[in-house]
């Protein structure tokens, strides 16, 4: 191990170094300040006689006579069960006033990528208690399915009623494939304020949800550059958890707008030519080496899902950032400014919202036979009812026919009884399909095109219908 003291420039949250050895890329770095003060750092770009060192804890306090030495390994995360129950900074050092970690072992932060041949589709339900996602957006294992929210909304609160609610259904527990596995939350928070903190910190406890969960803290005031480290030592730890350990874990990253922003901070200080909107050009890629470390392995019983919260700006989903998360993940979940207006919670606006594996996630042996004709069913009228809210604008409601009044009548009722359930409120799957049933009994039989006729048969209740049209 080498020691320098030929710092030759610092940039922001860079320091540039000459060296007259090969340097590895990602590389661990120590920075002893003239004050006796050390600070990590990785190595960002390593070329002839010159690196880039991006520092962890922020560049303050160092100056050209600096000492910078070069560890020989990249950066890894000290991974044991023990760390379920612990709270850690965006570094993976414990803040929670615990014992020191013990490690199994230290895994690379970066990861190993799941060979495609052994991955296995991702086909089993995850229950999250909220309706507006078990019902109509169906998460399943192994998916990564982000949270597309805006500034101001309650995103949070989502977060934290997953987190403690999300549970494997006990008919999927019992199965043979993953006897004996159990349910965990990795839970990794980037760039938010301490108040936000605090908030998280209290609802986990008081809950009793920190019991199963790993809890990773970046706040806003912590490096930026921190924050590009934060999501990987999630994921490491979930990765361990999952694959050597056999929890279903579920990984839940907020948020990713602030990782982002942390990249363009990072490519500014580099000088490298901006993509779009001055983000990094190489960001899709970055993007797609966190959102693919979720999903199952052959042979192993655990699976890693995950659900990234981002918020667009300006609540525009053309945005990069959603744009780019779009194309890598399977699906999104939208957070609606008008529901939220509206006193809606949580503010789910399902006609935007889309499970790309729902399909598989669903249907007799994984929830209810019935599932998937209701979630389409309960699609389609709501759709129909916010078309015709659209023309009751302009013609009013009394020049629409009875048919079209219950439709309208049906998304108001959708939105009040199916959506809005709170954030304390855990409904499982067959408490869910049950309200979508009652709700469909307010349309006529023959507008139920989209069911089944042995399921209308046996859940549908005319009498219940004809009690509605002559309420």
């Amino acid at each position: 191990m080498k020691e320098y003291q030929t710092i030759t420039e610092i940039s922001g949250p860079l320091v540039f170094a000459e060296v007259d050895e090969p340097i590895g890329y990602d590389e661990i770095v120590e920075i002893e300040t003239p004050n006796g003060d050390t600070k990590r750092g990785q190595v960002l770009e390593s070329s002839d006689g010159l690196v880039s060192i991006q520092v962890f804890e922020g560049t303050e306090g160092i100056d050209r006579k600096s000492s910078v030495r070069f560890l020989g390994e990249t950066m890894k995360m000290p991974v044991t069960e023990d760390l379920l129950g612990r709270v850690l900074d965006g570094s993976g050092n414990p803040i929670d006033g615990g014992p020191e970690i013990v490690p199994d072992r230290r895994d690379d932060i970066v990861g190993a990528a799941i060979n495609p041949t052994a991955r296995e589709y991702p086909e089993e339900f995850i229950q999250t208690g909220v309706s507006a996602i078990d019902g109509m957006n169906t998460l399943v294992r192994g998916q990564k399915l982000p949270i597309f929210s805006g500034s101001g909304l309650p995103h949070n609160e989502l977060a934290l009623q997953i987190a403690r609610q999300a549970t494997v259904p006990e008919e999927d527990e019992a199965s043979e494939d993953d006897e004996g596995s159990e349910f965990a939350v990795v839970f990794g928070a980037m760039g938010i304020t301490a108040e936000e903190a605090n908030e998280f910190m209290e609802d986990f406890e008081r809950t009793g949800a920190l019991e199963r969960s790993v809890v990773f803290m970046n706040l806003a005031d912590d490096p930026a550059v921190e924050r590009t480290v934060t999501p990987r030592l999630a994921l490491t730890t979930a990765e361990y958890l999952a694959f050597d350990k056999g929890y279903h874990v579920l990984v839940i990253l907020t948020d990713m707008t602030n990782y982002c922003e942390a990249l363009r901070e990072i490519g500014a200080a580099r000088e490298e030519v901006p993509g779009r909107r001055g983000y990094p050009g190489y960001m899709y890629t970055d993007l797609a080496q966190l959102y693919e470390r979720a999903g199952r392995i052959e042979g192993r019983d655990g699976s890693v899902t995950q659900i990234p919260i981002l918020t667009m700006p300006g609540d525009d989903d053309t945005h990069p950032i959603p744009d780019l998360t779009g194309y890598i993940t399977e699906g999104q979940i939208y957070i609606d400014r008008d529901l939220n207006s509206q006193g809606i919670t949580p503010p789910i606006n399902v006609l935007p919202s889309l499970s790309r594996l729902m399909d598989d996630g669903i249907g007799e042996g994984l929830t209810r036979e019935d599932h998937g004709d209701v979630s389409d069913q309960m699609y389609a009228a709501y759709a129909q009812g916010e078309d015709l809210r659209d023309l009751v604008n302009i013609v009013g409601r009394e020049a629409l026919s009875e048919r079209d009044n219950k439709f309208l009548d049906f998304a108001d009722r959708f939105e009040e009884e199916f959506v809005d359930q709170g954030f304390d409120t855990n409904r499982d799957i067959d408490e869910t399909l049950d309200i979508g049933w009652d709700l469909l009994n307010m349309l006529p039989k023959d507008a139920l095109n989209r069911i089944d006729e042995e399921l209308l048969e046996k859940y549908y209740e005319e009498e219940e219908a004809e009690e509605v049209a002559a309420d």
